[in-house]
């Protein structure tokens, strides 16, 4: 493939995520109603980034829904959304969240 072409597939691409990932186990709950029902289940991230994170949870969820994602080593939460849902595997489901407005200092961390 000629450079040129290698430029513009990586531009194209660069879009595809707001922000750069990290890879970070950090513990976290997730919060949400159901059926009038208030839910919550743990589990970890896998990556993390400002604006989200990819994170494997005990539960399955269904995608656009609203709920609250708390970091556990900092009790700091934030809304967020269900964007993606990967595949179910021993320690949960693959879920992707963006974080509606977080604390700047959600994560603990400079990125």
């Amino acid at each position: 493939m000629p450079l040129t072409e290698q430029v513009k597939f990586d531009e194209k691409g660069r879009h595809i995520r707001g922000a750069g990932r990290l890879n970070s186990r950090v513990p976290v709950a997730i919060e949400w109603t159901e059926d009038g029902h208030a839910l919550r289940a743990e589990g970890f991230t896998k990556d993390i980034s400002p604006k989200g994170c990819l994170a494997m949870v005990p539960h399955d969820v269904v995608i656009g829904q609203k709920l609250r994602i708390i970091n556990l080593i900092n009790q700091s939460a934030s809304d967020a959304v269900l964007i993606w849902r990967g595949h179910e595997g021993p320690a949960g489901w693959e879920l992707g969240f963006e974080l509606q407005e977080p604390p700047g200092d959600f994560w603990g961390l400079d990125f």
